[in-house]
C-alpha cells in the first residue's frame, strides 16, 4: 500500500497583506515619484491580489509612456481587460485617497515583501512534499533541491538598484583604494597563500575566484592544497573548509602536523619516532591548537550540500576541495563531460554566492606523457571537459621534471641519491582572468610534504 502519512498543506491559508498592498498602490498614484523607490525592491508577483498585480504591471507600462496617474493606469487596465471602466475608477481613486502618508512607502513594500517570502517558503514545503511523496527522487536530490530553492529565497531578500558609475567610483572603487594603501591594507587584500611570488602574480586569493590546481598524480596536488589550507589559516588566520573526498579527515591532519612538525610522513605511519621528533609534533600541535582549519571527508558529496555545509559553519573565508573527479553531479548523465560541466559551474557559482574563494583540485590527462621531451602541462590537458578552464578564474599547473627524468641525458640511469635530493616544481599560472600569467619555483620536501618557496626559505613554526 502507499505510505499516505504525509502532510497536506493544500489547506493552509495563504498570508498577505491588503492594506499594505493598497498602501504601495495608492503612494505610487498620488505620489508617482516614489516609484522608484517600489521597483528597486518590489515586482508584480509579489503582490498576492491579482487586481493588484494587474495594477503594478499597468503603473510599469504607464511609466513608460512618461504619464502615472489613476486615469492613465484606468485605461491600460480597461484596454487589457482587467477592469471596467467604473468598478476601475472607483478602485483606483479609492486606494489613491486612503494612504496615510507616502513617506512611509518604503515600510509598506517590506511588508508586502515579506509576506511575499513566506508565501513562497509555503509554495516551496508544498512542492517538496508533493516531490517526496511520489518517490520518484532520491533523498539526496530532494535535499539538494529544496537547499537551493530556499538558498534562491533568501538571495532574493537582498536586490541592488542599478548604481550610476559615478557613485560606484566614489562610494565603492576610491573607498577600496583608501583601504588598500591605509594602516590596516591587509584586511582588504586577497588572502596570502604563504607564498609571496605566487601572490605577486595571483594578488592573492581573492573573493568569488574559482581556482583550480591541475596536475598528473604524484605531482603533489593534496600537499599543494594542504599546504595552501594550512597557510590560509595559520598566517592570514581565515577559517578554511577543506573537502576531501579521496583521503580521510584523520590522514589530512596528520599529514598537516607531520609537514608542520618536520617529521617523515613515513614515520608518521609507521611509528618510529624519535624522543626529539615527539617534542617537534607537541609544539606543532600546539601552534596548529588555534587555526581555523576544518576538514570534511564526506564521500560522493555534491556541490549542493558542499555549499549547505559551508553555510551551516558560518563565517567560512576560503573552501579548498580534493579533488574535482570525484564530486558527484546532482543532474544524472551518461555522459561524464555533462556532469563535469555542471559540476564546474557549480563551483563558480557556489563562490560567487558565497563570496569566497574555492579552490579544487583536478586531475590532467596523459597528453602530458605523449609529448616527446616537453612534459610541461597545458590547458587543454584538463581532463574530462574544456568547461573547467572555462568557468576557472585562476588555473595552477604543477610541474616536476624529475617525474618523468628516470635517466641522464647520456642514458645513464639516475642514482637513488639523485632521485632522493632537492627537487624543483614548477607551479604554472595558465590562466589569470585578473592579470598575467607565469611560472613560479618552489622546493619539494618530498619527506615532509613542504612546498618551499624560491624566493625564502621560510619556517613559520
Amino acid at each position: 500500500m502507499p505510505d499516505s502519512s504525509f502532510i497536506s498543506l493544500d489547506n493552509i491559508e495563504m498570508p498577505y497583506s491588503l492594506e499594505a498592498e493598497q498602501a504601495v498602490l495608492g503612494s505610487i498614484l498620488s505620489d508617482p515619484s516614489c516609484l522608484p523607490n517600489v521597483t528597486t525592491y518590489l515586482r508584480a508577483e509579489h503582490f498576492y491580489m491579482p487586481q493588484h498585480q494587474a495594477i503594478f504591471t499597468a503603473i510599469l507600462n504607464a511609466d513608460d509612456t512618461g504619464k502615472v496617474d489613476p486615469l492613465a493606469v484606468l485605461d491600460i487596465l480597461v484596454k487589457n481587460g482587467s477592469f471596467e471602466s467604473s468598478a476601475g475608477k472607483d478602485y483606483l481613486f479609492q486606494i489613491a485617497q486612503m494612504v496615510p502618508s507616502t513617506s512611509n512607502v518604503e515600510t509598506y513594500v517590506k511588508i508586502v515583501k515579506e509576506k511575499s517570502y513566506i508565501r513562497s517558503l509555503i509554495t516551496l514545503s508544498r512542492d517538496t512534499i508533493e516531490d517526496a511523496s511520489s518517490q520518484k527522487k532520491s533523498a539526496d536530490e530532494l535535499l539538494d533541491i529544496a537547499e537551493q530553492k530556499i538558498y534562491d529565497i533568501r538571495q532574493g531578500r537582498n536586490v541592488n538598484a542599478p548604481s550610476k558609475l559615478s557613485d560606484i567610483v566614489y562610494s565603492d572603487v576610491f573607498e577600496n583604494l583608501k583601504n588598500l594603501i591605509g594602516e590596516d591594507a591587509d584586511k582588504y587584500k586577497g588572502y596570502s597563500t604563504g607564498f609571496s611570488d605566487l601572490d605577486n602574480i595571483m594578488t592573492g586569493l581573492n573573493k568569488s575566484d574559482l581556482i583550480l590546481i591541475g596536475a598528473r598524480p604524484a605531482m603533489g596536488k593534496t600537499s599543494f592544497a594542504l599546504n595552501i589550507a594550512r597557510n590560509v589559516s595559520a598566517i592570514a588566520k581565515k577559517k578554511v573548509l577543506f573537502f576531501s573526498l579521496e583521503m580521510s579527515k584523520e590522514q589530512l591532519a596528520q599529514r598537516v602536523l607531520a609537514t608542520e612538525a618536520r617529521v617523515s610522513s613515513s614515520k608518521m605511519r609507521n611509528g618510529k619516532i624519535t624522543d626529539d621528533e615527539w617534542e617537534r609534533l607537541i609544539k606543532a600541535a600546539s601552534a596548529l591548537y588555534e587555526c581555523e582549519l576544518y576538514f570534511d571527508d564526506t564521500a560522493n558529496i555534491t556541490v549542493t550540500e558542499m555549499k549547505a555545509k559551508t553555510r551551516k559553519l558560518k563565517g567560512v573565508d576560503c573552501v579548498i576541495i580534493d579533488y574535482l573527479g570525484l564530486i558527484n553531479s546532482t543532474k544524472k548523465s551518461e555522459n561524464r563531460t555533462n556532469e563535469v560541466s555542471d559540476i564546474t559551474r557549480n563551483l563558480k557559482m557556489m563562490a560567487k554566492e558565497l563570496r569566497i574563494p574555492v579552490i579544487c583540485c583536478a586531475q590532467l590527462n596523459r597528453g602530458t606523457e605523449g609529448r616527446g621531451k616537453s612534459h610541461r602541462p597545458q590547458l587543454s590537458e584538463l581532463r574530462e571537459s574544456g568547461s573547467i578552464e572555462q568557468d576557472a578564474d585562476i588555473v595552477l599547473m604543477l610541474y616536476r621534471e624529475d617525474y618523468y627524468q628516470t635517466e641522464k641525458d647520456d642514458n645513464e640511469p639516475v642514482s637513488e641519491e639523485e632521485a632522493k635530493g632537492p627537487k624543483t616544481v614548477e607551479v604554472i599560472v595558465a590562466k589569470n582572468r585578473h592579470g598575467e600569467t607565469g611560472t613560479v619555483k618552489f622546493n619539494w620536501d618530498a619527506e615532509h610534504t613542504l612546498f618551499i618557496g624560491k624566493e625564502r626559505i621560510h619556517n613559520d613554526m
